[in-house]
This record gives structure tokens, C-alpha cells and sequence, in this order.
């Protein structure tokens, strides 16, 4: 695998081996010095034109506790605000010395362009409204692991509720989760969820009270009204009225349901309550597990198989 860019990037058996290989990663980053010499003298540069905490946190601890050496890079201070393209970033960074960059940025295709202008590997960290491969293998980890599912998640049943037409963390769940065996349930206001994503094992609603019974996993997403029109989204409480999470919905959930969000949160919108309220909230679980599946990615495009002590 030299580069990372969809899910769609990934068959079945790829993700068993990623998630196996980032059981071994949980177990090191569980160690009083959590850190292994696999990618010792190789270079990962983070390259966000958008704005992230968790996921570029996430990709630059991960390449650390390899033992890479790490660039960051961000739009916002570079030459870009003097009219650098994005293809002379990436050659100039790529003549420094470069063996992984992980690139996010708001215009879809962008980390595929990156490939044409490097010899590096490429992870996509999450591309306009089009794809986030490694939260998807991160979201599915942690349900298989909290679930006990072994790397399958063959007849488990998932609501994804909320802005599904903007959410690149969606379409690349819906992706992965349908081809692993989830019976996956869209949950959202017809201004908010795209045409054509029902299929196999994909249905869709707007009626979340009647889901929340029979869910074993409810997936949050965050209202993005950076990426809408104005006027989109409803007004007057009317969306966490009909699709927030409170305490009533809570209590509709089965004992052994677990919640989960891609954060961050949008606090009173799809999340009225406390995540901190809910037994089965999964959300620190999620930025836990990304450290490990994001060093098992990088582990599986840069390391030679042999972990190290």
C-alpha cells in the first residue's frame, strides 16, 4: 500500500491486518514509555490547510511514538498567504526530505493531486465533503473492540444521525462500515442528507425516536455550518428538537449501546446533553484508538515489519 487516500482504498482483508497491527500499537501506547523505533529515520509532514486538533494531534503523536522525525506544517503562518500553491508547498518540502505527508484541506481531490507531486506516501487527514479514511478505520475499530466483534462488524446496527451531506467522516463510514457487515441507518432532515447513499444494508429516516431502541451504536455528527449555505440549517431549536441528543433520547437506548462523535462537538445543537452523562459514550475511546490505528497506518506505509522493542 503506498498511499491512503479513500476508504475505498481498502479491501476487507486490509483493514483486518490494520486493525490487528493496531491492537499492537494499543499495547504500546499503554507502556510507562510508550514509544518503539519502527520508523526511526523516516520523515512524516503534516500538511492542514484547514483548521484540526484532534486528527493532526493524533497523526503527529502517532509518527513520534514510531520514532519518526516530524514536520508540521499550516497554512495559515506559510507562504501560501503569499501566493504559494499548494504544489510548490509539496516540492519544497518533498526536496527537505519527506517519506509520509498527511494532508487535509477543504477542496475535495486534494491529497490525490499531492501524489502527482511526490514520491512520498500520501494520507488523506480529511478532504472537503469527500473522505476521511483514517477516522472510518479508527470509528470501526473501536466498535469492533467495544463490541467484541473480532474485525468484522457483520449484523451490528448503526445509526449515523445528523449532517450527512457535509460530512466527509459520513461518506467514508457509510463506506466502510456497509463493506465490514453493519446494518447502518441513516438518520437525518432531507436538507441534510445527500441523494444516493442507500444500498445493501443501508437504510434512511428521519424519525430517530423510532431507532434508538434498536441501535447498538449511535454516531453523532457535528452540524458543519462552515461547509452550508445560508438559511440550510433549521432555526429555533427546531434540529435539536428532532435530532439532538438528550436526555430522553438517552434513556431510549439499550443498556448496551455506546455513543460516539468525531468531534468536536457542537454543545447544544446534536449533543444537548453531557457526552460525560452517558454510560456508553465512546468518544475518549475514539482519540485513544486514533493514536493506535493512525500508527499502525503509518506502520503499514513506511515500516518494514519488525516493530522494534
Amino acid at each position: 500500500m503506498k498511499h491512503l487516500l479513500s476508504t475505498h482504498d481498502l479491501d476487507v482483508p486490509t483493514v483486518a491486518a490494520i486493525m490487528n497491527v493496531a491492537d499492537h500499537m494499543s499495547e504500546i501506547n499503554a507502556r510507562s514509555v510508550p514509544k518503539v523505533p519502527a520508523l526511526l529515520g523516516r520523515t512524516v509532514a503534516s500538511v492542514f490547510f484547514e483548521d484540526s486538533t484532534r486528527t493532526r494531534v493524533s497523526f503527529e503523536t502517532a509518527a513520534k511514538r514510531l520514532s519518526a522525525d516530524t514536520m508540521s506544517f499550516s497554512a495559515s503562518t506559510s507562504s501560501v498567504n503569499k501566493g504559494e500553491s499548494i504544489r510548490d508547498t509539496i516540492e519544497t518540502l518533498s526536496a527537505i526530505g519527506v517519506d509520509a505527508f498527511v494532508v487535509r484541506h477543504a477542496s475535495s481531490g486534494v491529497p490525490v493531486s499531492v501524489t502527482e507531486w511526490t514520491d512520498a506516501s500520501v494520507v488523506n487527514a480529511g478532504d472537503g465533503w469527500h473522505q476521511h479514511p483514517t477516522q472510518a478505520l479508527l470509528d470501526a475499530y473501536t466498535i469492533t473492540r467495544e463490541l467484541g466483534t473480532g474485525n468484522t462488524l457483520a449484523g451490528v446496527r448503526v445509526a449515523i444521525v445528523g449532517d450527512i451531506k457535509h460530512s466527509r467522516v459520513a461518506r467514508s463510514n457509510i463506506d466502510l462500515f456497509a463493506r465490514l457487515g453493519a446494518r447502518v441507518t441513516l438518520v437525518a432532515p432531507g436538507m441534510l442528507l445527500p441523494a444516493g447513499l442507500a444500498g445493501p444494508g443501508i437504510t434512511v429516516t428521519d424519525a430517530l425516536d423510532d431507532v434508538l431502541p434498536d441501535v447498538e451504536v449511535l454516531y453523532m455528527l457535528r452540524v458543519q455550518r462552515e461547509r452550508m449555505d445560508a438559511g440550510l440549517l433549521p432555526v429555533g431549536g427546531e434540529y435539536s428538537a428532532r435530532f439532538g441528543l438528550d436526555e430522553r433520547r438517552a434513556r431510549m437506548l439499550s443498556g448496551d449501546a455506546i455513543v460516539m462523535h468525531p468531534g468536536p462537538m457542537n454543545r447544544g445543537i446534536e449533543m444537548v446533553m453531557d457526552p460525560a452523562e452517558l454510560p456508553g459514550s465512546r468518544i475518549l475511546a475514539q482519540v485513544r484508538n486514533g493514536v493506535s490505528v493512525r500508527m499502525a497506518v503509518l506502520f503499514r506505509l513506511l515500516g518494514d515489519g519488525q516493530l522494534g522493542a
